[in-house]
C-alpha cells in the first residue's frame, strides 16, 4: 500500500518515500529549509557483520557471494566489548554489517539512481548524545580485495558510575581498528592490545594498533591505516545529537578518501623487549588501496591534530575482558 511518507526496514531490505525539506535554510522545523523528496527501495546481501564470516566465493562468477546460512554459524561480538550492548556508554554504537552488498534504487527529488551489488555498511547510534569529540571511518570496496572491510572509530567518552568515585576521571578517550578479510575478524582494542592515532582537523587521519592477546589458534597481528582526502575535498557538514541542544551541525563527512591498509603478523622480540613484525611471515594485507573510503571527524574542538594512544582504566579493562577469561578458565 502507498503511503504518502514513510519507511520500512527489514533485515535486508529498506523501502521508503520522505517527504520534506533539507534543513539548509536553518533546521529541522516546517520552512527551515528547501522542499524535497526521497525514495528509496533496496535489498540488501550481508557479507560480514563483526565477526568471523564464510568467506566470499570469488571463483564462480564476477560478484562475489556469500551464503547467509552458513553466516548464522559464526559468532559475532558486540562492538567496543560486551558492555556496550547495554545502556552503558554515551552512544550505544553497534556495527551490524560491517561488510555487504546492496541493490536497487535512490530517487532523490526526481533523480533515479540505480545501483547492483554496490557497497553497503550499517551500524546502529542510540543514546543521547555522541562523544564529546570523535573521529571514524569505513571502507568495504578495496582494489583488488573484495573480501576486505576495515571499520576504525575513536572519541572521547563518559564514563558509567563515575560520579561515585570522588576523584576518579569522568572521560576517557577510546578507539578501535576492525578489519575483516576472508572469513576471519581482526581487532584491535585497548584491551587487546594497543591502538593509537593521529587525525587532523580535516584531511588526514592515520591509524595504529596491534593486538596481542594471543587465543588459542590465533596469532598476534598489526594494523596500520593512513587515509586523506584531496584539498578540493571539503566534505559535507552533518547534524549529530549533543547533549543539550538537539541535532547540530556537528560533524563533517566525506566519502572520497583515499586509504591504504596493511595487515601484519607480529610476535614477541626478546632481545628487544617488544613485539616486531614478523620477519619469515609474509604480510596478511600488503597496502590494500581505495579510493572509496569515508572519513569523519565530529565534536571538538578541533585546534590541531588530535594524537592519542588509546588507554583504558584498569577496572574497566577487567570489566571487559571478564566473558574471555571465564571461557578460558
Amino acid at each position: 500500500e502507498a503511503v504518502h511518507t514513510g519507511f520500512q526496514i527489514l533485515p535486508f531490505h529498506f523501502q521508503g518515500k520522505l517527504n520534506g525539506h533539507d534543513g539548509t535554510l536553518g533546521g529541522v522545523k516546517a520552512n527551515q529549509g528547501k522542499e524535497g523528496m526521497a525514495e528509496f527501495d533496496f535489498t540488501i546481501r550481508p557479507v560480514a557483520g563483526w565477526g568471523n564470516y564464510p568467506p566470499l566465493d570469488t571463483s564462480t562468477s564476477s560478484n562475489a557471494t556469500t551464503s547467509f546460512q552458513e553466516s548464522t554459524h559464526y559468532r559475532q561480538y558486540s562492538t567496543a566489548g560486551w558492555l556496550a550492548s547495554f545502556p552503558v556508554f554515551e552512544p550505544h554504537w553497534q556495527i551490524t554489517m560491517a561488510h555487504a552488498r546492496a541493490s536497487g534504487s535512490v530517487n532523490w527529488n526526481g533523480t533515479v539512481y540505480q545501483f547492483d551489488d554496490a557497497p553497503f555498511y550499517g551500524e546502529k547510534n542510540w543514546g543521547g548524545a555522541f562523544p564529546t569529540k570523535w573521529h571514524w571511518s569505513q571502507c568495504n570496496s578495496f582494489d583488488n580485495h573484495p573480501d576486505l572491510s576495515f571499520t576504525a572509530g575513536g572519541g572521547i567518552r563518559k564514563l558509567p558510575f563515575s560520579f561515585f568515585l570522588p576523584g576518579s576521571k569522568r572521560t576517557e578517550t577510546l578507539g578501535l581498528i576492525g578489519i575483516h578479510y576472508k572469513g576471519t575478524f581482526y581487532e584491535i582494542t585497548p584491551w587487546t592490545g594497543e591502538m593509537e592515532w593521529s587525525v587532523w582537523p580535516w584531511g588526514r587521519w592515520e591509524f595504529r594498533g596491534r593486538c596481542t592477546d594471543k587465543k588459542d589458534g590465533e596469532s598476534m597481528f598489526e594494523a596500520e591505516v593512513v587515509a586523506v582526502t584531496e584539498e578540493d575535498v571539503d566534505g559535507v557538514l552533518l547534524r549529530a545529537p549533543t547533549k543539550d541542544e538537539g541535532m547540530q551541525y556537528f560533524c563533517r563527512d566525506s566519502g572520497f578518501g583515499r586509504v591504504v591498509l596493511s595487515l601484519y603478523p607480529i610476535e614477541w622480540d626478546q632481545e628487544l623487549g617488544d613485539y616486531i613484525r614478523s620477519p619469515n611471515k609474509k604480510p596478511i594485507i600488503d597496502r590494500a588501496c581505495s579510493s572509496q573510503c569515508t572519513v569523519e571527524v565530529g565534536g571538538g574542538p578541533w585546534w590541531d591534530v588530535w594524537k592519542v594512544k588509546s588507554k583504558m582504566s584498569s577496572t574497566m579493562k577487567r570489566l571487559i575482558r571478564l566473558p574471555s577469561m571465564l571461557r578460558k578458565s
